[in-house]
């Protein structure tokens, strides 16, 4: 059977003690339909807008960079997804399979990545590798040229880049691990038939790893979709700068709306793509093979290797990381200003509620999926979704969904003589709202993953001895989820601190936060004034990188 608790189960219907009927948790069925109408409203919203088309904004559009906005969509998605395949399931098979120099520390640095936010990566590309910056000025004196710029970042190349070094991790972490957990014996008996060590990769391995490599793949389109500054930083047109410029340009909130549902086809179609070849997906390891050897590469062979390794991380993170240090070191005193303390400030407390409230409502879901029926699933696979949407299409739905509301209230407060100014559209309340609808998802992985290794046993002991479903929970379930939970509450926290989309366009007045701040700055090149704030989300976001590094580890020596 294995080690204990790591024999999946399905926990038996929440009962309310012995002796009394079977009945199903009807207080997390309301709790799932809540969460699942908090998801589902704002999406119907920003299809139903599509009832008033903006004839004249559409043909605004249309006539101007509608074409371009679809055209550079579809490159950014295909450009992103062939780099982090190529680049992540490249890195996972030599770190995997491969032993070279300095393979411990790849191991686990070539994740590191994962804590950068695309938009601060890009903006030190631009400040490193632009025209002013200093490679170029370096090459330069090193060729003698007096060419005006010897090369151009700013291209659709420059932003795919970026992105594939940000977002590789994805595929690299599943990837690595599925190359890990297949063992010896395949590949030993595709060796023993005749296939070279290429063929043994693309005929045998790659296959295997191939639900993996598509479920990274598909969480890297899906961030690059959802992206905002760094293509903002880059001035690369995609719909999430179309809806910020249709919403605060344009002051035309439904057109915004429907560039958002144009902005969900491309999600639905990655989705999409990522359910169907799961589904035709027949590739499987039979029973529990050995432990994987490593080979061991030799000659030019293992320094090719390490050096490839070293490139990326530096150009991922290391470069990045020194050259910010750098710029906060320099701006340190400009930086540090009346109102840094105010944006950190708003950043934590920001975080702070929202992983509060995603994390006890993840728990419920968490404890229906288990404990109810098909329509109970169904709830939390509603309510789970909004991680697949971007955060700008989240924001104009919250938007119109709160918009939608004051408007009903507002004849209230007119009968009491109250002020019928918004309440809710523009409120701390919305935002908070599109974070939990944003990382729902996120919490409900950690805490659904943890009460899925607590053994049934102990919550049917406790009822057993006439223990009420609370005391069960206070008593039995808490105290083996605090892992989980904490796991969960940390991964929002800084997922909040680093999300730019919603945060801009559905903040209050004078909430400003870190990510907000950094738009600001490198929207006006101020890229030494926008270090600061910059490394505080980096080291805030190693902190759940480094968990997921250390679990890792402890999955692999597990025996």
């Amino acid at each position: 059977m294995g080690a204990e608790g790591t024999v999946p189960v399905r926990n038996p219907p929440l009962r309310r003690g012995r002796g009394h009927r079977v009945s199903g948790p009807r207080p997390l069925y309301w709790l799932g339909g809540v969460a699942a109408l908090v998801v589902g409203l704002p999406l119907a919203l920003i299809l139903g807008a599509w009832l008033q088309p903006e004839t004249e904004v559409w043909r605004h559009l249309a006539e101007t960079v509608l074409d371009d906005l679809i055209v550079n969509t579809l490159v950014l998605v295909a450009g992103v997804g062939v780099g982090v395949v190529v680049l992540g399931v490249g890195l996972a098979w030599l770190t995997a399979v491969c032993e070279f120099p300095g393979r411990r520390f790849f191991d686990w640095a070539l994740m590191l990545p994962l804590a950068v936010p695309t938009y601060v990566l890009a903006f030190v590309a631009l400040g490193l590798l632009d025209f002013d910056g200093p490679v170029q000025a370096w090459l330069r004196r090193l060729v003698g040229s007096d060419a005006p710029q010897l090369f151009e970042i700013r291209t659709p190349a420059g932003v795919i880049g970026v992105m594939v070094l940000v977002l590789y991790p994805y595929v690299y972490l599943l990837a690595r691990s599925a190359f890990i957990t297949q063992g010896a014996g395949s590949l030993e008996a595709a060796r023993l038939l005749g296939l070279g060590p290429w063929g043994t990769f693309f005929r045998v391995a790659l296959p295997m790893a191939r639900p993996a490599i598509v479920a990274g793949t598909s969480l890297a389109l899906m961030e690059a979709l959802a992206d905002f500054g760094a293509v903002a930083v880059f001035n690369y047109d995609t719909f999430t700068t179309a809806i910020y410029k249709a919403w605060f340009g344009l002051f035309n909130l439904h057109a915004a709306s429907q560039l958002a549902s144009l902005l969900l086809v491309f999600v639905a179609v990655v989705l999409a793509l990522e359910r169907w070849t799961r589904g035709r997906a027949r590739y499987a390891e039979a029973g529990r093979s050995r432990r994987l050897h490593r080979h061991r590469l030799s000659g030019a062979h293992r320094w090719l290797a390490a050096s490839a390794a070293a490139l990326v991380f530096l150009a991922a993170f290391g470069a990045p990381l020194v050259q910010l240090l750098v710029w906060a070191w320099a701006a340190w005193a400009e930086g540090m200003d009346a109102r840094y303390p105010a944006l950190v400030g708003h950043t934590l407390a920001l975080g702070a509620m929202a992983a509060l409230c995603t994390a006890a409502v993840a728990l419920g879901l968490a404890y229906l999926q288990r404990g109810a029926g098909f329509w109970g699933r169904v709830l939390v696979r509603v309510a789970t979704l909004g991680y697949a949407l971007p955060g700008s299409v989240l924001a104009v739905g919250v938007m119109l969904a709160f918009t939608r509301l004051d408007a009903w209230v507002e004849p209230l407060w007119r009968w009491a003589a109250v002020d019928p100014a918004p309440l809710l559209a523009g409120s701390l309340g919305a935002l908070v709202v599109a974070y939990l609808i944003r990382f729902m998802a996120v919490a409900h992985g950690a805490l659904d993953s943890g009460l899925a290794r607590i053994r049934p046993n102990l919550a049917e002991a406790a009822r057993s001895l006439g223990a009420r479903r609370l005391e069960v929970l206070r008593r039995v379930h808490l105290p083996l989820l605090q892992p989980a939970l904490f796991s969960a509450l940390l991964l929002v926290l800084v997922e909040v601190m680093k999300e730019m989309p919603a945060t801009l366009l559905l903040r209050p007045f004078g909430w400003d936060t870190l990510a907000v701040r950094i738009y600001e700055l490198t929207s006006e090149g101020e890229w030494q004034r926008a270090a600061l704030p910059s490394v505080t989300l980096v080291l805030v976001g190693l902190i759940p990188v480094v968990l997921l590094v250390r679990r890792s580890a402890a999955r692999e020596r597990a025996p």
